[in-house]
């Protein structure tokens, strides 16, 4: 592997996904009848660490959980999926909770208490400062607060240790954050935010955008239509998708950027990062759930081969 097999570094939420089912939404002040329940691991950071621990790199994560049920449930999860969770701290109260209504005709309403997640401050940084040294790559994401997040990039600028930011939820962000950046990786509504119109443009443009406003490489996921890469140095290159039959596309951005880290660090070029990484978000939109639905990487490669042979 490349970089000694240095570990890749999630610093991010971990929640509950409390998921009930119903023929319709309700309006307000009613209460209606369920059709299912389901309990989900979430939480972007914990979903993009299971992503690439599932495709059998080395990871480490950051983050906190409450002192209760959910949290010991949620550490046990990571542990279980191979996350090195040594890292992530038990603070009193409620760990991270999304309470998630789903209609029948796919709508939903979604209720994110952020918990401990909200507590994941900069001295958790310093305190971890060994561990994100010894990474070759940090993922991050914005379901922490934004003043961790700008530590962490100027932490890892510092030490010189690539960092990848998801973007999302989107929000205002710092010039001196996104030029700490090594990839910028929104989703196009996130992408739309970020340049200030709700309209559509072509992937150039808004990757053109991005690049004017001091960051180096961008990473634009479209969903069906493929990623499109850009960077400052003049890279454009546009990766297809994969045509999948789509089950649940929760956590997909997810599943790519876990994927992405993971080929970074075995040493792939970008559009092969990219290829892989789109192969494995394919692969998680044909399976209920966000951590479940992660591919291993004998199921990305098997793909990837298939893809080939029938062009």
């Amino acid at each position: 592997m490349a970089a000694g097999n240095k570990p890749i570094v999630v610093v991010g939420s971990i929640n509950i996904d409390l998921v009930s089912t119903t023929a319709r939404l309700p309006k307000e002040g009613e209460t209606i009848e369920g059709t299912g329940f389901q309990i989900h691991p979430g939480g972007k950071g914990a979903n993009q660490a299971v992503a690439a621990a599932r495709l059998g790199y080395p990871v480490a994560m950051i983050g906190r959980l409450g002192d209760d049920t959910f949290g010991n449930d949620l550490r046990a999860n990571l542990e279980r999926e191979g996350v090195d969770a040594s890292a992530v701290a038990t603070t009193p109260g409620s760990s991270g909770v999304a309470n998630i209504l789903v209609a029948a005709n796919g709508e939903n309403c979604i209720v994110i208490t952020a918990g401990a997640n909200a507590l994941v401050t900069t001295a958790d940084i310093d305190a971890n400062i060994d561990l994100i040294r010894s990474a070759g790559i940090v993922l991050t994401q914005l379901e922490i607060p934004i003043a961790t997040v700008e530590h962490l990039a100027e932490v890892c600028k510092r030490e010189g240790v690539p960092l990848v930011l998801d973007p999302a939820p989107a929000a205002t962000l710092s010039p001196a954050l996104l030029s700490s950046v090594e990839w910028f990786t929104p989703n196009e509504t996130e992408a739309a935010f970020f340049v200030e119109h709700n309209g559509t443009t072509e992937p150039n443009e808004t990757a053109q955008t991005l690049l004017n406003k001091n960051i180096r490489n961008v990473v634009l996921k479209m969903g069906p239509r493929g990623v499109f890469l850009a960077s400052t140095d003049g890279l454009r290159d546009q990766v297809p998708s994969f045509p999948v039959q789509a089950v649940d596309t929760t956590a997909a951005g997810d599943a790519f950027n876990g994927a992405f880290a993971t080929a970074m660090m075995l040493g792939k070029s970008a559009r092969d990062s990219a290829l892989f990484a789109a192969a494995a978000a394919a692969l998680s939109v044909t399976r209920a759930g966000a951590q479940p639905s992660m591919p291993s990487r004998s199921e990305v490669e098997e793909l990837l081969a298939r893809s080939t042979s029938s062009n």
